[in-house]
């Protein structure tokens, strides 16, 4: 099953990021094609919690990710992240 269809990937990304980045947040208020990196986001997060989320998701994930550019480009959303870490 590829990650953007697995309610229960999704789920533990959001409770990833809220944990590790301490946002007062429940996981289903942050939809899953929401921009994570945006003025608009209810995450409100920046470059500090890019990092934060990256080191959380190689300790969880086994996931490296050194280039800055890729990496946002995976971190869009709820879904392109979980597309990442499943793919199939």
């Amino acid at each position: 099953m590829i990650g953007s269809e697995d309610d229960k990937l999704k789920l533990a990304l959001k409770t990833l990021i809220i944990e590790e980045c301490d946002k007062e947040l429940e996981p289903e208020e942050i939809s899953d094609d929401e921009v994570l990196f945006s003025g608009d986001s209810a995450l409100e997060l920046d470059s500090m919690d890019a990092l934060q989320i990256s080191m959380a998701l190689q300790k969880e994930y086994n996931i490296v990710v050194t280039d800055s550019k890729k990496l946002r480009k995976v971190m869009i959303s709820i879904n392109t992240l979980a597309d990442f870490i499943q793919p199939k």
